[in-house]
This record gives C-alpha cells, sequence and structure tokens, in this order.
C-alpha cells in the first residue's frame, strides 16, 4: 500500500471494501489523489474531484501508469451558485485537509443509505503548528461531531496528531437509513 495514504484511510479499509460497489467512492478535494488511488488498486470505483487541473492529470496519470480505473472531475466546490453534488451519490465520501462548510448538507446528501464519510481537517488549535490559520478552515471545538451527531459514529477523535504536529479532528460515520415521520 501506498505509504501516502491517509491512516485514517488505512485504519477503515475494512469498512470501505465491504459498501455496495456499485456506487463510487467520491475523494473529494482529492489533490494528487493518493487516498483514492489506494482504493482504486484495491478494485474499488473511484472519482476523483478536485479545483485543479494539475492535481487531477497527475492522477489521471497514476490511474493509466498502474492500468486503473477512475474517473477524474474538475470542480470548484465553493463557486458561487453551483451545488456541485447535486443529484450525485456515493457509496462513501472521503474528505481530507479541506474545510469548505456551506458543503456539508449537500454532502451529506449525496452519501448513499449506509454509506460512509471519513473526513479530517484542522482544527482551530492548528494555528500553532502553522497554516492554516484562516478561521474559515479550521474547525470549532467539537463542531465535526455535532455535524454527524445523527450518522452512526464508528470513529471519532479531536485532538494533536504527530509526525508532523497538527491539530486535527477525524471522523469515520455511517448514514442512517431515514427514519419514518
Amino acid at each position: 500500500m501506498p505509504r501516502s495514504a491517509h491512516d485514517l484511510l488505512l485504519d477503515h479499509l475494512d469498512l470501505l471494501m465491504n459498501l455496495d460497489h456499485s456506487l463510487p467512492i467520491l475523494d473529494l478535494a482529492s489533490g494528487a489523489g493518493h487516498n483514492g488511488l489506494l482504493l482504486a488498486k484495491m478494485g474499488l470505483p473511484v472519482t476523483f474531484a478536485d479545483k485543479s487541473a494539475t492535481a487531477l492529470s497527475l492522477v489521471e496519470q497514476h490511474l493509466q501508469e498502474a492500468g486503473l480505473s477512475g474517473r477524474v472531475w474538475q470542480l470548484d466546490l465553493e463557486q458561487a451558485g453551483i451545488e456541485p453534488l447535486s443529484g450525485q451519490c456515493y457509496s462513501a465520501i472521503l474528505v481530507f485537509r479541506y474545510l469548505h462548510r456551506p458543503l456539508f448538507p449537500a454532502l451529506m446528501n449525496a452519501v448513499a443509505t449506509g454509506g460512509l464519510v471519513v473526513y479530517e481537517t484542522f482544527t482551530i488549535e492548528n494555528r500553532r503548528f502553522g497554516r492554516p490559520k484562516n478561521s474559515d478552515y479550521l474547525l470549532q471545538p467539537g463542531e465535526l461531531a455535532s455535524i454527524f451527531q445523527d450518522w452512526e459514529i464508528i470513529h471519532s477523535f479531536e485532538g494533536i496528531l504527530q509526525n508532523p504536529d497538527r491539530a486535527v479532528a477525524q471522523i469515520v460515520a455511517r448514514k442512517p437509513a431515514k427514519r419514518p415521520l
């Protein structure tokens, strides 16, 4: 397995392997796609979404060189008036080191019932370690857990990780079936 894949993803691979793979996994704000590429190597259907054409070009190159299938999708998640996840459905959505709060409702709607969210990003405490420093890109204490409070929480962590030092919040959560009214 590539060393560049995120530890949170590696720790929960078994959950992703046991999902319904008729729907793809979305690697959201994928960058060069290290996490999604690991899943593609394991035969899982992956869509890589990022704003950067350069990053997605690297993903395509890696997919082609390894003979893997995958879909790349260039999109600006923060463009006003655009709802890029509307009408989309995924077995899981991965998000690492990215935060755009207005996207949470659409992200949660785009996960199929029984599907997963694997999410890690920086908290406000990260300012002491470096970037980002802007509050728009840093979670408040308990914020991520609060957003997914109605989901089945499989893993939740908020604190300091090392190598490199960083303050993060993590969550792995399963979308519950809708409850009848």
